[in-house]
């Protein structure tokens, strides 16, 4: 069997010396349409083919060999025979872990059903608990063959109580009186309850509303004693360790000024811990603007953690005001609408998450939607129609992902909501094609340097084309993951499947809509690349006859002082 490559071949080359700027058309027999966008590219070198080339067969790889090549992860193995190319779910998918999850088989559990990112809430569990966690997952990808990403999630500073000294959740009943205190104890106090800050009191007045987690149980505050509240229970609910609070006054949020730096010494030490453990992503809780994620990029430079990706989680108002300047300085954004939903009307969140969403697009930053999207499985095995529109409708959006919180972490019928997540996730994405709503998004130039404006034409026009053309899958070759990120911004028709043979790329891409990651070793010679990829995927089975493939490149040869990036498609044959 041969591999067949017809049709285009698009190559442009970026020198340090002076560029020359030629246009070349050689068509055989096949018909070609370059986008007018493409022919924009000027002071550079733009090479455009069309040629019918026969690859010769070589000696074909046996299945132990190809393990040692090629990194395709389990899941999307499986789903790619099962399914093909097209059948591959886009939209990733994120696991709070915790107690009703945590255990090595529970884990690998949520790997078979999808999860793409296992998250740690540094809020909750010990440094041991969190240490074994990772070792599991860690386990999985190395001796499984999954692709799990990691992500640490900071406390923040944030106002939350301590403790209640019960076992787990308290109920609060309706007309009871508690006491909201700063003391200090050990034990259970009966309708007691330890806040984290001295000052919380600080400004209230009686009859504000005090807020528990957004809606999970309100008091009336009926009397200040010295630095403590004496609450009336009027919203009966229940009472979690570490929930957080906010107080409201004539039906709008309380503003507290807190002083409290966005990192926390806890904080820093988390991220500490992160780093050694080699998690891919830190997000931070509770972020005001962009310094807050300057500041801890410099502190992770300063100790040679680069490749940790630095995600901002949005939940406040000051969040929103400087969103722009946050998504510019981040790795990726995090909607907690969780909190969020304590600090604006809740009839405004679907417009902001919207907004969220479209600006990370724009920006090219991948963006997490979580928070409740099934809150109700954490205590029934079906979600409510609601919350299943709701995942549908981020998916809509083209959220790059999705996330489970107290779903997976606490909740009774894990594996079940993850199923669900994903069937939902699945159905969206087949019914926008169908229905052909993956028009091109207006995208804003992101690039100063001409390489770079260069590398975002080259990604907008290939998007184009494999749309276009219906090509079945994209294969983008990259070191560095650029290439893989800008297309995936496009949200294209076909899959992408990302080459790399740097393997913190390889985990960051995992966060990227459509992009299924690959650890592959690449040399500088591109057609022995392309040559080595279609050979191990098809002894594997996972590409057919008449597959017709776009192969994208910026794989720079390491003793070249220029930037290489190519464009062919390819047949099967």
């Amino acid at each position: 069997m041969a591999v067949v490559g017809d049709s285009l071949f698009l190559s442009c080359t970026v020198s340090t010396k002076k560029p020359s700027f030629s246009l070349r058309n050689d068509f055989h027999g096949v018909s070609v349409r370059v986008p007018r966008t493409a022919v924009k590219i000027i002071r550079s070198r733009v090479f455009v083919r069309s040629a019918l080339q026969q690859v010769e067969e070589r000696e074909v790889l046996s299945h132990s060999a190809v393990e040692g090549v090629l990194g395709l992860d389990l899941v999307s193995e499986r789903e790619l025979k099962d399914r093909g190319f097209m059948g591959l779910r886009k939209t990733k998918l994120v696991c709070t872990i915790g107690p009703a999850c945590s255990s090595a088989e529970q884990l690998e559990s949520l790997a078979l059903g999808g999860m793409n990112i296992a998250r740690l809430n540094m809020c909750h569990n010990t440094r041991e608990w969190h240490c074994e966690v990772i070792r599991n997952i860690k386990k999985l990808n190395q001796e499984k063959g999954f692709c799990i990403s990691l992500m640490i999630d900071t406390e923040g500073s944030q106002m939350h109580m301590v403790d209640h000294g019960a076992s787990s959740s308290v109920k609060a009943e309706d007309g009871s009186i508690w006491l909201f205190t700063t003391q200090k104890f050990d034990g259970y106090r009966p309708f007691t309850v330890q806040t984290n800050y001295e000052r919380f009191s600080e400004g209230i007045t009686v009859g504000d509303v005090l807020v528990i987690d957004g809606g999970m149980a309100s008091f009336e505050v009926i009397e200040k004693i010295g630095d403590d509240l004496s609450c009336k229970c009027i919203d009966p609910g229940l009472l979690l360790p570490r929930a957080k609070l906010s107080f409201w006054r004539d039906g709008k949020l309380v503003g507290k000024k807190f002083g409290l730096p966005t990192l926390s010494a806890k904080d820093l030490s988390d991220i500490d811990f992160g780093v050694s453990e080699g998690v891919d992503f830190i997000a931070v809780s509770f972020v005001n603007d962009a310094n807050d994620i300057k500041h801890l990029k410099n502190y992770l430079s300063a100790r040679s953690s680069e490749s940790t990706r630095v995600l901002a989680k949005i939940e406040s108002l000051e969040s929103l005001g400087n969103l722009e300047d946050i998504v510019e300085a981040s790795d990726g954004i995090m909607v907690a609408r969780g909190d969020l939903g304590v600090q604006i009307p809740l009839e405004q969140i679907p417009a902001v998450q919207k907004e969220i969403v479209h600006v990370c697009r724009q920006l090219n930053k991948p963006v997490i939607v979580a928070s409740q999207l099934l809150e109700s499985m954490i205590e029934y095995p079906t979600p409510t129609r609601a919350e299943v529109a709701d995942v549908s409708e981020v998916v809509r959006q083209y959220a790059d992902a999705l996330m489970l919180s107290g779903e997976s972490a606490v909740g009774s019928y894990v594996d079940k909501a993850l199923s669900v997540l994903r069937s939902a996730s699945m159905r969206m994405e087949l019914w926008s094609r169908e229905e052909n709503r993956q028009s091109l998004l207006s995208q804003r130039q992101l690039g100063v340097a001409l390489p770079d404006r260069i590398t975002e034409q080259i990604c907008d026009c290939s998007v184009e084309m494999a749309n276009n053309l219906g090509v079945d899958a994209i294969f983008v070759f990259t070191r560095h993951g650029q290439m893989a990120s800008l297309m995936s911004r496009n949200r294209p028709n076909p899959p992408i499947f990302a080459f790399t043979d740097n393997n913190s790329t390889r985990m960051a891409l995992n966060l990227q809509w459509g992009v299924t990651p690959l650890y592959m070793e690449l040399s500088d010679d591109m057609d022995k690349n392309i040559k080595k990829t279609f050979d191990i995927l098809r002894t594997r089975g996972m590409v057919k006859e008449g597959d017709v493939v776009l192969v994208i490149a910026d794989v720079t040869p390491t003793c070249a002082t220029s930037a290489f990036q190519s464009i062919q498609v390819k047949t099967v044959g």
